[in-house]
């Protein structure tokens, strides 16, 4: 703990916290506890080895957001967390956590212990990647909004990748891509229930009677509409256009375009009066906050045409503000007002997964 305290304390001469130290500060917590964890597997008979992250997990220098570098990890993986498993020790290292090539701290950024997780197994060429949570595995939809959703047994890399990114909190958005790359399965299991069943994420999944396999969704969301006749009949303008969001290292989520107008959505709107300005500078912008996004994934919206038109349908007398669904016709996603997220879902959900879980 002295480190951190001599950062701390540097610090608040500085009176300036930059992303760098940041990490620093953040990582301080998965490293004593990892060693903690591998003091008491030990105490339990259960031969452990504590594998420092920041040795084990290379990363790029984007602080507090930083991506893996596969190659260069895999070789420190089996230089720190090799050799304890050849031995047969149990390696414990904490998520979340990696260091650049020249040893600076970083880190994966808000759910990254999963992905630290991910990007291990797929290192080492696990057979199965666990992930361990407070649930018994992926839902049918967010049980804080929608009464007893149940629990999807079995779903393929590209549904959880769906649901993931849409707003389901069981799995953070990046765990997913360490494993398709390798095709390892991930299980998702709970730890205060570790006889339940729990979900698997394969390749593929299993063909069922139900035709959808879950819903996600996001709230906070802003709706950004950037309209210019400028755009009619003009080619680079929507280059220009996500030049801008890419500037500002803002993500968009939903696309909508007609013939002079762009739609999008986002859900970190902290640099948004900085993008604002920058695209009037060629278009007129309007934003509007307090907006949900909800995504319906399944394989069957890809075997059957209709059922795209009856998930709209079931929303019933719910304003639609944007829609989309993606060429993989695995999921169609519509931006409705935060207001209305409760009824929207619960609708969907009644129709789609009530009547089969009965």
């Amino acid at each position: 703990c002295d480190e951190p305290e001599r950062v701390v304390s540097a610090l608040a001469v500085l009176q300036e916290v930059s992303p760098r130290w940041l990490d620093a500060l953040a990582a301080t917590g998965e490293i004593l506890s990892s060693q903690i964890v591998a003091a008491a597997l030990t105490s339990h008979k259960l031969l452990a080895t504590y594998v420092d992250a920041r040795k084990a997990v290379v990363t790029d220098g984007e602080h507090v957001a930083a991506a893996p570098m596969f190659e260069e990890t895999t070789a420190a993986l089996m230089t720190h967390a090799d050799p304890p498993l050849a031995a047969g020790r149990i390696p414990v290292m904490g998520g979340f956590v990696g260091a650049t090539t020249s040893g600076v701290t970083t880190t994966l950024g808000r759910g990254g212990s999963d992905f630290s997780a991910a990007i291990v197994g797929a290192c080492l060429g696990a057979a199965e990647i666990q992930i361990w949570t407070d649930v018994d595995g992926m839902l049918t939809a967010d049980p804080r909004i929608v009464k007893n959703p149940q629990v999807v047994p079995h779903l393929s890399f590209a549904e959880a990748s769906e649901l993931a990114y849409f707003g389901a909190k069981v799995l953070h958005p990046a765990t997913i891509q360490p494993a398709v790359a390798r095709n390892i399965p991930v299980r998702i299991l709970n730890s205060h229930r570790a006889t339940a069943r729990g979900t698997l994420i394969t390749a593929e999944r299993p063909k069922t009677e139900r035709p959808l396999t879950a819903v996600a969704s996001k709230k906070g969301v802003t709706v950004v509409d950037i309209t210019s006749t400028r755009m009619l009949m003009a080619h680079g303008f929507l280059r220009r256009l996500f030049e801008v969001f890419e500037r500002f290292k803002t993500s968009v989520d939903v696309i909508t375009t007609s013939e002079v107008t762009v739609s999008v959505t986002i859900d970190d709107a902290r640099r948004l009066p900085a993008i604002i300005e920058q695209l009037s500078v060629f278009a007129q912008v309007e934003r509007e906050d307090q907006m949900a996004i909800v995504c319906v994934v399944g394989d069957g919206l890809h075997d059957d045409p209709q059922l795209a038109a009856q998930v709209l349908g079931s929303v019933g007398d719910v304003p639609l503000r944007m829609v989309s669904q993606a060429a993989s016709r695995r999921n169609i996603t519509f931006v409705i007002r935060e207001a209305d997220l409760p009824s929207a879902l619960g609708r969907v959900h009644e129709k789609f997964f009530a009547a089969v879980s009965a």
